[in-house]
């Protein structure tokens, strides 16, 4: 009930000026988020939020803290589980240094994506009221749409850097885009998706101007870190 109360608050187009400007005039501050678990533990875990500068991509600020997960996983309810401590981290940083609060969270996972289409970047987007998009590496199976040959031929098929494709459930809805990098036959493709406040065109843009490597740089710099 919780999650579809919440869903209900999701914002699927842009609301931002700087969204709207080719250019991304007027961003200047994205942000990374991330948690990451110990090797072997599903309790002890890293919870990490970046700041970098836009277009340069400097970190302007980190906040890396070890944290007791205690919430059960439940398939589609990830977010509950980890949610709690990124918001923590946000609402640290907008205390300890506001000026460096960002315009936008890249956040390692699914927003739309997700199988009541409400994953952890809409989640952690409509909990701080921040611009959210989800970028995962990995496909989430869900609404018809699988990792199958079909899906494979599609990647191969992507001709330069940049290029993307829609991917559409069975129920009709885009869900979210399929980008690489680059095209070589060992392209390792990006599944972004809508999480908050901005749509599914401009959430695509964004990542893709965020792309020195395969990764975006605020959620490899979250890692990294």
């Amino acid at each position: 009930r919780e999650q579809a109360q919440l869903k209900a608050s999701v914002i699927e187009e842009d609301t931002e000026e700087w969204q709207k400007d080719p250019n991304f005039a007027g961003l200047e501050r994205v942000g990374g988020v991330d948690l990451s678990y110990v090797k072997g533990d599903d309790t002890n875990a890293c919870a990490s939020l970046v700041v970098l500068s836009y277009p340069a991509l400097e970190v302007l600020y980190e906040d890396c803290r070890m944290v007791a997960v205690s919430a059960p996983y439940l398939a589609g309810f990830l977010a509950f589980r980890e949610v709690p401590f990124l918001v923590e981290a946000v609402q640290r940083l907008q205390q300890q240094e506001p000026k460096l609060k960002p315009q936008v969270l890249l956040v390692d996972g699914n927003g739309l994506l997700h199988p009541r289409g409400f994953g952890v970047a809409c989640h952690l987007g409509v909990l701080t009221d921040l611009p959210c998009i989800g970028v995962a590496k990995n496909l989430l199976q869900v609404d018809g749409l699988v990792k199958d040959e079909l899906h494979r031929e599609q990647i191969r098929s992507l001709q330069r850097g940049g290029d993307s494709f829609p991917l559409t459930g069975t129920s009709g809805g885009v869900l979210g885009m399929v980008s690489c990098r680059d095209c070589s036959q060992s392209c390792k493709p990006l599944y972004v998706s809508v999480g908050h406040r901005l749509c599914l065109q401009t959430a695509l843009r964004l990542v893709r101007s965020c792309c020195r490597y395969r990764i975006p740089e605020p959620i490899r710099q979250v890692r990294t870190r």
